[in-house]
């Protein structure tokens, strides 16, 4: 974004704010549109990072690849990765919008991460072995977009497209928690976990946006990424708890599955900052209050 703006940084918040009052419109309108423009933004992203690896590729050096990774930087890094994962599960949300569910989502689910797996991969080699950890980690830390840094040195000059590819690719996450959060919310509205007025799709759309606009006006990659990664693992936690307790009949895989998912999701959730952890765990408490409140003291909302 910097390349477009110069060093003016002032009107940085406020675009990402309209993206979200965009974005939110547009999940509004109905899925059809919203997957129409996902496939465009995903097809802008995927081509960014394309460009990416044949301009790098012919600078990588193995000697980069060589590094010495401590154990908890890996977990931690896990955990900030898992949220680059999370489009299958926005799959799963979509469960009663798409033809055939009990056979479309977990082929959609399995394609989804093999893909995702090999453009990771792909991207870590050239990125790595172009440029080295060290360099990357420095981009990475003064810099939300480290791919653009590292393709400047590039003899190929891609760094503008990459550039907008790392936009895409956030508006790709954005429209993604757009759509799967608010059906989310939908269904919480139904079963009076949330406030009834949750039940209707247009107020859980409206909602979201709102608590996500609140977050990019916050100005901090870092915060809402970390603090993403957190509340992300913990409710895969609870998907896999919810699978160990499913009847035979309706599970489609067996339980070492969902019991390998759930230790996993709890372990990276605490492998990142405990300052994030714990305002994380306060903002449960206040949800499993609201529940015990709304079950034990209010009785099923109206």
């Amino acid at each position: 974004m910097l390349i477009f703006l110069g060093q003016e940084t002032s009107w940085l918040i406020p675009l990402a704010i309209a993206s979200v009052v965009i974005l939110t419109a547009i999940v509004l309108s109905g899925i059809r549109l919203s997957n129409r423009v996902n496939i465009i933004i995903v097809s802008i992203t995927l081509a960014s990072l394309t460009a990416f690896v044949v301009a790098g590729f012919p600078t990588v050096s193995a000697s980069r690849l060589a590094m010495q990774i401590e154990p908890t930087s890996l977990l931690h890094a896990c955990a900030l990765m898992f949220v680059a994962y999370t489009g299958y599960g926005r799959i799963a949300t979509l469960g009663e919008e798409v033809v055939e569910p009990h056979r479309t989502i977990p082929k959609a689910i399995i394609l989804t991460l093999v893909i995702s797996m090999l453009v990771y991969i792909a991207v870590a080699i050239v990125a790595i072995g172009a440029a080295g950890s060290d360099k990357l980690q420095a981009a990475t830390t003064q810099n939300a977009a480290p791919l653009e840094i590292v393709s400047r040195d590039f003899p190929l000059r891609v760094h503008w497209f990459v550039s907008i590819g790392a936009m895409t690719a956030m508006l790709g996450v954005l429209l993604n928690l757009l759509l799967g959060l608010s059906r989310v919310m939908l269904a919480m509205g139904r079963r009076g976990d949330m406030p009834s007025a949750m039940s209707n799709l247009t107020v859980s759309v409206l909602v979201v946006g709102s608590l996500i606009a609140a977050l990019a006006a916050t100005g901090s990659v870092k915060i809402t990424w970390t603090f993403s990664a957190f509340t992300v693992l913990i409710y895969y936690a609870v998907t896999n708890l919810a699978a160990l307790r499913l009847p035979a009949n309706e599970r489609l895989y067996g339980k070492p599955w969902a019991w390998v998912g759930l230790v996993a999701c709890l372990g990276l959730a605490f492998a990142i900052e405990w300052q994030v952890w714990s305002v994380g765990l306060g903002v449960l408490a206040i949800g499993l209050l609201w529940h015990w409140f709304r079950t034990v003291m209010a009785g099923p909302i109206a």
